[in-house]
């Protein structure tokens, strides 16, 4: 009896040593995308360290900045993050002085959160951030747009596509 492990085998192409011919590391694509997200916090790191913030916070803060005061829902909606991966990030930012947590009045079980007025001040700084960052990507104004735009498109086919596995 021949199983499906076995059947697919079969289908995928041999090399010449007689093994699974798959594809190699620097043609996968979510290969590419782990190295460029890990690159990229790398970049920021030496730009958000004098300002007391990491990557993941960084985020939180940019979201808060655009829409505050947000639901842990809501903006772990925003940084596609869940409830337990996003309080201690939070409850950390709370600890710094930069955001605060509260209950909402109008229902006790959602907690809203907002930036302190310590938060609101970074806000000045980003532009620095932004600019440092400019210095180390190595694509220009219209390729990044692109690249923008596609990243985003498959963010939210993904998204969809993994809606069923939550």
């Amino acid at each position: 009896m021949t199983t499906t492990t076995e059947i697919r085998a079969m289908d995928v192409p041999a090399d010449t040593a007689g093994t699974i011919d798959v594809p190699r590391l620097d043609q996968q694509l979510c290969f590419a995308l782990y190295s460029a997200s890990g690159l990229m916090t790398r970049l920021y790191r030496p730009l958000l360290d004098p300002l007391g913030l990491t990557y993941p916070q960084y985020l939180a803060m940019l979201a808060l900045w655009q829409h505050s005061p947000s639901t842990i829902g809501e903006l772990g909606a925003a940084l596609g993050l869940d409830s337990a991966t996003l309080t201690p990030l939070i409850k950390r930012m709370e600890a710094g002085g930069l955001v605060t947590r509260r209950r909402d009045h109008a229902d006790e079980r959602r907690v809203l959160v907002e930036p302190t007025a310590k938060g609101q001040a970074l806000r000045a700084k980003m532009k620095d951030v932004q600019e440092g960052l400019n210095c180390g990507v190595p694509l220009g104004r219209a390729e990044l747009k692109a690249l923008h735009g596609t990243l985003t498109r498959l963010v939210a086919g993904l998204r969809e596509a993994t809606a069923d596995q939550d």
